[in-house]
């Protein structure tokens, strides 16, 4: 009778380092042969997650052990991207059904209920990997979720570029450094326009909005983007200021902004009031569906503190305004 080999620390210390998931060639190089595999598969001690891809206990997999396991087997240049990748980063709170790796061009794998495999086709983006759980850079990460399908159909560019800047995960100029190394990307003129944008001081898609629909379409000065300023001894930010006709627009996208927010807005509404700015306040819905009336109401308080030039119409705007 031939002795019962069971796998040895060296190679259970392997798979711990990748979330319990265990390639066979792993496996056979400590020892464990393809029958003493099968057999910890077939008495449940093993779990097969792919062909040549094991998890070494009986336990439900986690979503690393099936980010691991999509790695390995994709080979050693392999990387996960796009929701994964910002997952890992902290960009993004739940975890993707369904992970996306990178791997090298000319290799083919057909997408599974747990992976979708992308080929790549620039060496040089292989350079870029960081982790243990191999994964592109935040920068790149952010272009691929802006600029491909890895954002998944219904994601507007500027919601990924957006969402990375508010956290501080990256800036607009190290983006637009990336994006600089990105040809390929489909929208990348729009990429470069968002960015712009943000460099100039917009973080969210409404401010975004707010630029373009209503203070460029309508010939509105140019406020200042996050204006700094102190109230009752504390530091503030301002979303768009006026500064030369003291006037000050705050947009708010949240929907049911209530409680301790609204109040704290009405206190720093009325303090900008008392050292003579006027607060404008917009929500999402005024400044996607509403630019154009919006944009006139901004403009006649403009006007009433001083501006001279003469509002003009935007395609949108209704037949009857008038510059």
């Amino acid at each position: 009778m031939r002795e019962r080999v069971e796998p040895s620390d060296q190679l259970l210390a392997i798979a711990a380092a990748h979330a319990g998931v265990i390639t066979a060639k792993q496996a056979e190089a400590y020892g464990v042969s393809r029958h003493v595999q099968r057999r910890l598969v077939t008495s449940g001690q093993w779990q097969r997650l792919a062909s040549g891809i094991m998890l070494s206990h009986s336990a439900r997999p986690e979503w690393d052990a099936w980010a691991w396991a999509g790695l390995l087997r994709a080979g050693d240049e392999a990387r996960l991207a796009g929701r994964a990748a910002a997952y890992l980063e902290g960009m993004i709170t739940d975890p993707p059904e369904r992970v996306d790796i990178l791997h090298p061009h000319g290799l083919r794998r057909p997408p599974t209920e747990h992976w979708r495999f992308h080929q790549e086709r620039e060496s040089v983006g292989r350079l870029s990997s960081i982790g243990s759980l191999r994964r592109t850079k935040i920068d790149d990460t952010v272009l691929d979720l802006a600029g491909t399908d890895l954002g998944g159909a219904n994601q507007d560019p500027l919601h990924w570029v957006s969402l990375a800047i508010q956290q501080r995960l990256t800036t607009p100029e190290r983006l637009m450094t990336a994006l600089r190394r990105r040809e390929r990307l489909a929208n990348r003129q729009e990429l470069l326009e968002i960015l712009a944008c943000a460099e100039d001081g917009v973080e969210s898609p409404l401010e975004y909005h707010y630029l373009h629909d209503v203070e460029l379409a309508h010939g509105l000065p140019t406020g200042i983007r996050q204006a700094a300023a102190r109230m009752a001894g504390r530091s503030v930010r301002h979303d768009v200021y006026y500064r030369a006709y003291r006037v000050l627009v705050e947009l708010d996208g949240q929907v049911g902004h209530t409680g301790e927010d609204r109040f704290r807005d009405f206190r720093r509404d009325n303090a900008a009031l008392v050292l003579g700015d006027v607060t404008l306040r917009y929500g999402f819905y005024d400044v996607r569906r509403n630019s154009c009336a919006v944009a006139r109401q901004v403009a006649m308080v403009l006007t009433a503190r001083g501006w001279q030039d003469v509002l003009t119409c935007c395609p949108r705007c209704p037949s009857d305004d008038s510059g």
